[in-house]
């Protein structure tokens, strides 16, 4: 059985247990044109450049014709049946022209706290999850891409990655010692990096109600991956008193519903009721259902049901309040039967910019009521309406998040020429995955003679 049949079957194995699993997606692959500082894999006759002082697998799938190539110090070229590497003189390719040389970008800019650089297995339409669970949970399976090279950063180290099971390599690790003797290994130190560690051997969640995803104190560490692009700043919501779900790195528009429970409820169950039986009626709605700690639980239970009701439209049309409403009402008539004690809704304001409310301000202000008793009445109202709209506010936890080292500036390549591009020659094929050392003298092994 190939490397692809075994995740298979290890996804089908994950599938059976109430176990969910992520999926890494970044990879190191030569071809990929994101990999390149130009977009695009080198022409032919280019000169490439890998990043000295970094460590890197990459997986060739094809034959490259290249003038020269700087090697990293340490790493290696994982050789796809026919491929390789032949010289050919510079600007071989006339779409080349004189192009600067082809630039391998950093291996280490994938953080495994990226929530941008996970697939949840098996997720729903209309389903998401928030920011935090997006990232391994403790009681995860994860896998890696068994056709792709990758490297992935596990983090500033302030406590240990858990998950149930790691799949890497067609190897599945489900105890810490034979995980740390991989990650010791050349294979692992090559493809995990970082200060943080790694561990497995948690149990797949055996709770019917749902289990905390257990990011929290890392959460800090996941937003700032999450919003590293848009320079460390959530984008404005689009709606007055936004709210700011457990696990959500920013503000979003929408309703919350909270549900404590007894011991006969069941979250998929659940989960599954929503999908068919309500979501499919509101349009421009997406949903994430999860157990998530309770906040000031005091003597209460110390964890709850979260259900997110996220208006995904640029203007809201109020199909979340519309929506949280319908499940209050559900839960007062089938409650007893789902295992539902109670529910409470928060629900976000009005779309920013909401003409009809400026038309009502405009209005009243252009009918210069006259008198103090309609003006006493009017202050009244205002004052009635803003007390609504402070109740219909949400509280939302906020974090602090450390500012960020700044990046290291870039350094001259330290590598060296391999001699074997001094002589002109053809791209010769390889029989089987070939695993070939950047560093001179070393074969590491092939899947195939």
């Amino acid at each position: 059985m190939g490397a692809l049949g075994r995740a298979l079957l290890w996804l089908q194995l994950c599938a059976m247990t109430r176990a969910a699993y992520k999926l890494w997606v970044p990879n190191t692959n030569f071809e990929v044109t994101t990999n390149w500082s130009q977009n695009r894999t080198p022409c032919a006759g280019a000169a490439v450049v890998f990043p000295a002082d970094k460590m890197v697998s990459v997986l060739v799938r094809e034959g490259h014709s290249i003038s020269d190539m700087l090697l990293p110090r340490d790493g290696e070229f994982v050789l796809d049946s026919g491929a390789g590497f032949g010289a050919a003189d510079a600007g071989r390719d006339p779409d080349c022209g004189a192009a600067a040389p082809a630039l391998f970008l950093d291996p280490d800019r994938f953080s495994w706290h990226d929530p941008r650089l996970w697939r949840s297995g098996g997720a729903a339409r209309g389903l998401f999850s928030v920011d935090a669970e997006r990232v391994p949970c403790r009681h995860d399976d994860v896998v890696f891409p068994p056709d792709a090279s990758f490297r992935v950063g596990l983090g500033p180290g302030v406590g240990p990655v858990r998950v149930r099971s790691v799949w890497a390599l067609g190897q599945t690790f489900t105890r810490d010692e034979d995980l740390a003797a991989f990650l010791a290994s050349p294979a692992g130190r090559l493809r995990f990096h970082g200060p943080g560690a790694l561990s497995v051997g948690a149990e797949a969640c055996a709770d019917p109600s749902g289990c905390v995803c257990g990011n929290a104190e890392v959460q800090p560490w996941i937003c700032a991956a999450l919003l590293r692009p848009l320079g460390g700043r959530c984008p404005p919501a689009a709606c007055r008193d936004a709210l700011r779900p457990e696990g959500q790195c920013c503000d979003l528009c929408g309703a919350i519903v909270s549900l404590t429970h007894g011991p006969n409820f069941d979250i998929e169950r659940y989960r599954t009721r929503l999908l068919r039986g309500f979501l499919p009626q509101y349009q421009g709605l997406q949903m994430a259902v999860s157990k998530v700690p309770r906040q000031n639980a005091g003597a209460e239970a110390d964890t709850e049901i979260q259900v997110v009701l996220a208006e995904t439209g640029p203007d809201g049309t109020g199909g979340a309040g519309r929506l949280a409403r319908a499940l209050l009402a559900d839960v007062a008539e089938h409650g007893e039967g789902l295992g539902v004690l109670s529910a409470a809704v928060r629900e976000s304001g009005a779309p920013v910019g909401d003409g009809s409310a400026a038309g009502l301000e405009g209005s009243g202000m252009r009918a210069g009521l006259a008198g103090g008793v309609a003006a006493g009445l009017l202050l009244l109202l205002l004052a009635l309406l803003a007390g609504a709209l402070l109740l219909r506010g949400a509280r939302s936890f906020r974090w602090s998040r450390r500012d960020e080292a700044a990046p290291a500036p870039f350094v001259a390549p330290l590598g060296f020429s391999n001699p074997v591009f001094d002589v002109a020659g053809s791209v010769e094929p390889v029989r089987g995955r070939v695993w070939v050392a950047v560093f001179p003298g070393a074969v590491l092994g092939a899947d195939a003679p």
